[in-house]
């Protein structure tokens, strides 16, 4: 049964890919975007340069965001974690927007390796804090908020006094994939490449750790090991993401906490369904904001905090005695 989940979700993804070539502020025939897919033709930039690059930046953007939002979950035990809750993704996104300020002529390499020098020092410091105050749940998650906002106002700070133009900077204030093309599609679907094969690894070793750290140490998992590998793995997904399309919140929270009301807490399903539905989700949000009122476009965060926001608050008050 659970694989034909998996299997229902991928063709999901699969459909909803497909139908996004259609959407858009040019209305194409069926035949046309066939042709175009194939042989190139007078839509050539439409569909290949803008509407397909799009398509696959969304899918591979909303699974590594899905994914790192399962690992950060899975190691912490906290089922209010993830990266842009956490600062992970206010602090990649801080180092992006700062390499385009100071210095705009850099390659474009630059920006994901500065993307997650910010993430990682974000989650350094959400680390030192929890060990040294041990908080609940719930607490933590007001934690990760605070240096969030801190963050985000630096980000606004720069937006302020740079040149960067308000286009360039809806990307980082709201996560957007306007304006994406090919050029962006290597960083984050080689990073999935390399990083889902190494998520499958750890996942049983996470499954033991979540029934208890004794029982791991027994079988040969040294716990501390795992959390630190399964933490920088979720802050290499979210901050590549980031550096691709800005902060596109509540995905991380959202992807893992529907991929266990799907598949249970095992993370050998849960690793794939968090991914799928982290792609389906920013998939769904990019295609609805391209769609509602073209050629005017809406940022995908934003269709995504609509639905974040308020089960953001539901699981404060769920977990609010933690």
């Amino acid at each position: 049964m659970n694989h034909l989940k998996l299997l229902f979700l991928s063709f999901a993804v699969v459909a909803i890919s497909g139908s996004g070539l259609f959407i858009g502020a040019s209305s194409l025939p069926v035949h046309e975007i066939i042709t175009t897919l194939l042989h190139g033709g007078e839509s050539e930039f439409i569909v290949n340069q803008y509407r397909l690059p799009r398509i696959v930046l969304a899918v591979g953007v909303g699974a590594g965001l899905g994914l790192s939002g399962a690992l950060v979950q899975g190691v912490i035990r906290n089922p209010l974690a993830s990266p842009d809750l956490m600062g992970i993704s206010a602090g990649a996104g801080l180092a992006a927007t700062a390499l385009l300020v100071l210095y705009p002529e850099a390659p474009l390499y630059m920006l994901p390796l500065c993307a997650l020098a910010g993430g990682l020092g974000a989650a350094a410091v959400i680390l030192l804090i929890a060990y040294n105050t041990r908080p609940t749940p719930a607490k933590l998650a007001l934690i990760g908020i605070s240096i969030s906002a801190f963050l985000s106002s630096g980000i606004d700070f720069l937006m302020i006094v740079s040149p960067i133009e308000i286009n360039t900077a809806m990307v980082w204030l709201t996560g957007s994939l306007w304006g994406r093309n090919w050029e962006q599609v290597p960083y984050i679907w080689v990073t999935l490449a390399i990083m889902l094969p190494f998520a499958f690894r750890l996942a049983w070793r996470l499954d033991i750790m979540g029934i208890d750290e004794d029982s791991a140490t027994s079988l040969g998992i040294t716990p501390s090991r795992v959390q630190l590998l399964a933490l920088i793995s979720s802050v290499i997904l979210a901050s590549i993401s980031v550096s691709v399309c800005g902060t596109i919140s509540f995905v991380g929270l959202l992807a893992p906490h529907l991929a266990r009301m799907l598949f249970g807490h095992h993370h050998k399903l849960l690793v794939p369904g968090a991914a799928l539905l982290g792609g389906l989700m920013v998939l769904i949000s990019d295609t609805l904001a391209r769609s509602i009122h073209p050629p005017l476009e809406l940022p995908a965060g934003v269709l995504t905090s609509l639905i974040g926001a308020p089960y953001f608050i539901f699981l404060l008050q769920r977990y609010k005695g933690w």
